[in-house]
């Protein structure tokens, strides 16, 4: 298979999907494919470069992913033939985004050339610690590596369970509802710890949505369409952003904040 440029759009909450991404990139470059990041939240799907192979990366959220990476994907142009691959990150298991994203690039036109789900470290509900958490990064980026060059080599698949993944995908819309609910959003709002918070304003750059908004001599203050990816919470330099599920306020960071927002 003959890829000579790739287009990679992609997501990262926390920084565990960038890694991927880089890694990716890397291999790809070493041999011979130019490669060009673009960040999903600030990119247009329908200005994409039909010509170019597509890559898509992003988390798994609630067995499936975030509402503008869906709405991106669903988003994209028809085409006749374009190379498309799909590498998602998770800390547990998804089942509801690959085979039902599979039959969405299929139905536009699209070449779905390879799919692939790599392991990292959790960052809600259990964050573990930093050895364990440096050994699966670790061994998600060779993963990552192995599957680049699966795709240079034609070798890559992307397959699909009909029945399985579109009952999980159905599961998963409702979770997703439930967590858009006003009185979630409420129950689980990130509000900061004014004796931590320096009014630096990273959050509100940080957020991909535009949820956090944030006066002058005031503290950021989140609305209520968080997507819950975790980017105000885990990057704050001051860690001035608590989360009330996760186990003992402890957070995960795969980078900086300014790597995210490079």
């Amino acid at each position: 298979m003959t890829i000579e440029k790739v287009d990679f759009y992609y997501f990262s909450g926390t920084g565990n999907t960038l890694l991927v991404v880089e890694k990716m990139e890397e291999t790809f470059k070493k041999n011979g494919v130019d490669v060009e990041l673009h960040k999903i939240e600030d990119s247009d799907p329908l200005k994409i470069n039909l010509e170019q192979t597509i890559g898509i990366a992003f988390p798994v959220v609630i067995l499936s992913t975030y509402h503008f990476v869906s709405d991106f994907i669903h988003s994209l142009p028809p085409t006749n033939g374009t190379k498309i691959f799909m590498v998602d990150t998770l800390g547990g298991v998804s089942g509801g985004i690959v085979g039902p994203l599979r039959e969405i690039v299929k139905k536009k036109g699209y070449n779905p050339i390879g799919a692939k789900e790599i392991q990292m470290p959790l960052n809600i509900f259990y964050v573990e610690d930093e050895k364990t958490n440096q050994k699966k990064v670790q061994k998600g980026l060779n993963e990552a590596h192995k599957y680049a060059l699966t795709i240079l080599n034609g070798e890559s698949e992307w397959g699909r369970v009909p029945v399985l993944s579109d009952a999980i995908n159905l599961i998963s819309r409702g979770a997703l509802k439930l967590a858009d609910a006003d009185f979630h959003q409420k129950l689980f709002i990130f509000d900061p710890e004014p004796e931590k918070c320096r009014k630096c304003g990273i959050c509100v750059e940080l957020c991909p949505v535009g949820n956090i908004q944030m006066a002058d001599d005031e503290y950021p203050k989140h609305g209520l369409n968080c997507e819950y990816c975790l980017r105000c919470v885990s990057l704050c330099p001051r860690h001035a952003m608590p989360a009330r599920f996760n186990y003992k306020g402890k957070t995960y960071r795969a980078v900086k904040a300014k790597e995210i927002m490079h």
